[in-house]
């Protein structure tokens, strides 16, 4: 078990691996689907067709210069997320910045709206934070020219060096659940449970470790990007070990049909739940509007969002805003 209990503390402990050496999810359980409950999947269709392409109004460009105490957040589009600090540092989480999500170039799915900020936009990057190698969020030519352009610090989860190596990119940082690593200008990057699974072939299922992150940073405050995750006990092991956090970045989207998307993601209204047991000031939802993943209408999950949110500050950014918020947390 990732979370364990010492009294009313709990201790988010290393991942465990079955007895194929193939990681498992925090409670124990095998990730993901079977093939059996893929094919039905396949059978019954893909859903709601989305309209592309979507061009949004041009958002204002990242600040600089950030106040002291205080963060900056871009949504660059799906997972995408260009976060900087105030002592300059510049955090870069899943980029995704090609036109599919996909092992090929020619199929698979693909854009309904560009990057909010392009590669090119890109004045610096410190660290690239990858939270598991699904192509929606391990993106290799984004990742190859990020390294070739600034040669930043990459952290991932276990079992993603070797990868990462064979592809370009040298000197990846892995982290096991719950260990910590410190980054450029002192900041703490934590790795985080997560109920998902990662795979870049039906052959490497599971062999490499996804989360998400935690970063305290160095000035004070803390933040947190899921990655992906589907419900459950680990987002409360979180926020009692890791919390309380100014700000995270909460997925949305990607969840019809819940049957089988239940076991790696969650529903907009399981993300205003998260938000209050990772005991986030601020949500900003994430995962949604860019690449069309699975059944439901391109504006459905930010429609169930705002019915479900109630009084807590959950943001739905638009595509390329910034959200200043201020990191306060000790």
């Amino acid at each position: 078990m990732a979370g364990t209990r010492q009294g009313q503390h709990v201790v988010i402990g290393p991942a465990q691996r079955g007895a194929d050496g193939r990681f498992l999810n925090p409670d124990g359980s095998r990730a993901g689907q079977g093939l059996r409950a893929l094919w039905r999947l396949w059978r019954e269709g893909f859903g709601t067709p989305w309209p592309a392409p979507l061009e949004d109004p041009r958002e204002a460009p990242p600040p600089r210069d950030i106040p002291a105490g205080y963060a900056a957040f871009t949504f660059i589009g799906h997972s995408t997320f260009l976060v900087r600090l105030d002592d300059g540092r510049v955090l870069l989480f899943d980029p995704v910045f090609s036109e599919r999500c996909s092992p090929v170039a020619w199929a698979g799915p693909r854009r309904v709206r560009p990057p909010a900020l392009s590669l090119a936009a890109l004045d610096r990057v410190d660290v690239v934070l990858v939270s598991h190698a699904h192509y929606d969020h391990m993106d290799l030519p984004s990742l190859r020219e990020l390294h070739a352009r600034f040669a930043p610090r990459f952290v991932a989860g276990l079992g993603n060096a070797a990868f990462l190596a064979r592809h370009g990119i040298p000197d990846v940082t892995e982290l096991d659940w719950g260990r910590r690593a410190t980054l450029p200008g002192g900041h703490v990057v934590v790795f985080l449970p997560m109920r998902h699974f990662a795979a870049r072939t039906w052959r490497d299922r599971s062999r490499t470790l996804w989360g998400g992150f935690a970063i305290e940073a160095a000035g004070g405050g803390r933040f947190m990007h899921c990655g992906d995750t589907a419900w459950g006990e680990h987002l409360a092991a979180i926020g009692q070990e890791f919390g309380p956090f100014d700000a995270a970045m909460i997925p949305i989207g990607a969840y019809d049909p819940e049957w089988f998307m239940q076991a790696v993601h969650i529903t907009p209204e399981q993300a205003v739940a998260a938000q209050r047991d990772l005991r986030a000031r601020t949500a900003i939802a994430m995962h949604f509007g860019t690449f069309k993943l699975t059944r439901e209408p391109i504006g459905e999950p930010v429609d169930r969002l705002r019915a479900a949110v109630g009084d807590q500050d959950f943001r739905i950014p638009r595509f390329g805003e910034t959200i200043l918020l201020p990191l306060q947390n000790p």
